[in-house]
């Protein structure tokens, strides 16, 4: 594990953007098990979170349409929090960054580490934007 004091300023990168620090399994937990949609952020030190991924979520974050929550973990800080959210992606390998949504309890979209790695800042927001339009619309009557 690096230093806290090292990730600080890349926990706060989203924390200022409104994004919730789950530090514990049972945030986790709970935020994902809420009605509506939860978008989950698998944090990292590595360059393409860096460079990549903290700045598109905070651009995809100005969309007009946007999960009703968001959390992050921060993997290789937050073990418990970051293994449980990771135990929701049904499946898919661990992969550190990574963005996940969900919906009402269930996994409905996942960006992990090779797209985010291949894309720059915008074309992430942009890909997020359009799943928050997807996935994360509300129910008209």
């Amino acid at each position: 594990m690096y230093p806290e004091i090292m990730v600080i300023p890349m926990r706060e990168e989203l924390t200022r953007a409104g994004i919730q620090e789950a530090r514990s399994g049972a945030e986790v937990d709970s935020a994902i098990a809420e009605a509506g949609t939860t978008m989950v952020v698998v944090n990292s030190v590595c360059g393409c979170a860096a460079g990549k991924m903290r700045p598109g979520v905070r651009m995809a974050l100005q969309h007009t349409q946007k999960p009703d929550r968001a959390i992050t973990v921060f993997a290789g800080q937050d073990r418990e929090a970051t293994d449980k959210a990771r135990g929701h992606f049904g499946g898919h390998p661990p992969t550190s960054p990574a963005i996940a949504i969900f919906r009402d309890g269930q996994l409905v979209y996942l960006m992990q580490r090779s797209a985010i790695e291949t894309s720059n800042a915008p074309a992430i927001a942009q890909e997020l934007a359009r799943a928050f339009d997807v996935y994360c619309a509300k129910a008209t009557a």
